[in-house]
């Protein structure tokens, strides 16, 4: 089993996946953490490529954006990538969306 430092919630965000502004590959992500997700996608990008990722957050008229996530594995299982570096207006973004996950798997779980 896998011990991870920040905690996984399951979503579904429309996303797309950037590389050196040379493509762009819509993906649907599929579980999101503070430092990471899991993306389905038709591409098989390679481990450690960095991309630059945009989280389309339903209701929201601008996407966070993920200006380098590294590629960390890649398969059968989607792509899993690792947030290296945002700015701070998209990391309290993120950081926000995180507390509203947290908060809706209190409600449907109770208090842990």
């Amino acid at each position: 089993m896998v011990t991870r430092k920040h905690p996984r919630f399951p979503v579904s965000l429309s996303s797309t996946l950037v590389h050196q502004n040379r493509f762009r590959h819509a993906g649907s992500v599929r579980d999101l953490s503070a430092k990471g997700c899991c993306v389905d996608s038709i591409i098989s990008p390679f481990t450690g490529m960095q991309l630059t990722i945009h989280l389309h957050i339903p209701g929201e008229s601008q996407p966070i954006l993920i200006d380098n996530a590294a590629v960390r594995w890649s398969g059968s299982a989607g792509i899993g990538l690792e947030f290296l570096t945002m700015a701070p207006s998209h990391q309290n973004r993120l950081d926000r969306m995180i507390q509203r996950l947290i908060q809706r798997l209190q409600l449907k779980t109770g208090p842990q």
